[in-house]
């Protein structure tokens, strides 16, 4: 579904990725990890259309490097970013509003189906999103994005900053995800979750790709985890 070749970003004069290939397959869970700074954002909104970039960025065999980032959005990329962008002074039932494309007729997600995985927010519906706890945030956050129904989702750092239970409510969330054919592409620090629940991981370190395999043979690359993932 998505192809990235030899993708290079930048800020301004600063060279953040150097060249850096992948794709996500559908129904796949692909973990992007390392450590901050290793480029893991930069390449989520590189291919969002977020920041300068050379290379090629393909989905479903069509090449989309160079469009604006709500053209991509709407060929069916979801991006989750790190800062939990909700609409504060909405509540949490107008935010997953605001997520739908259209009418919301024909997509595989509704009201009913946020609201199951996550009771929380249907005790919260008629609540504005300003006041939501950091985890109840990221639930919305999430759940906003999968109203636009996508085949892929972009999620950056969605376990930060959360109480373990919650983590592990997210986990679940994003195995339901590829129960229902959307890929996901998970940028994670904390490697249980990703190690659990992803097909395939990539490490990244200094704006490169450095390991590309499966969560076992992460485990058995006892050089990998030490020399770009753990602290």
């Amino acid at each position: 579904m998505l192809k990235v070749e030899n993708l290079h970003a930048y800020y301004g004069k600063s060279h953040v990725l150097h060249g850096v290939s992948f794709d996500v397959k559908a129904g796949e869970i692909v973990a992007l990890l390392g450590r901050n700074g290793s480029g893991r954002s930069t390449t989520a909104k590189a291919i969002m259309g977020l920041v300068d970039s050379k290379g090629a960025i393909d989905w479903k065999g069509r090449p989309i490097a160079g469009l604006r980032t709500y053209e991509v959005a709407h060929m069916g990329i979801g991006y989750v970013p790190e800062n939990r962008d909700i609409f504060p002074s909405l509540t949490v039932h107008q935010n997953l509003l605001l997520g739908q494309k259209g009418s919301g007729k024909g997509s595989r997600w509704g009201f009913e189906d946020m609201y199951q995985m996550f009771p929380r927010l249907l005790e919260r519906q008629h609540t504005e999103a300003g006041v939501l706890s950091g985890g109840e945030q990221q639930m919305l956050t999430l759940c906003r994005t999968l109203m636009g129904d996508p085949d892929l989702i972009i999620i950056d750092e969605p376990t930060e900053g959360l109480a373990p239970k919650i983590v592990e409510l997210v986990g679940q969330y994003l195995q339901t995800l590829k129960a229902r054919g959307v890929s996901v592409l998970l940028i994670e620090q904390k490697l249980t979750i990703a190690m659990a629940i992803s097909d395939r991981v990539l490490v990244m370190g200094h704006g490169s790709i450095v390991f590309q395999g499966t969560p076992e043979g992460l485990r058995a690359d006892t050089y990998t985890r030490k020399e770009w993932l753990e602290v």
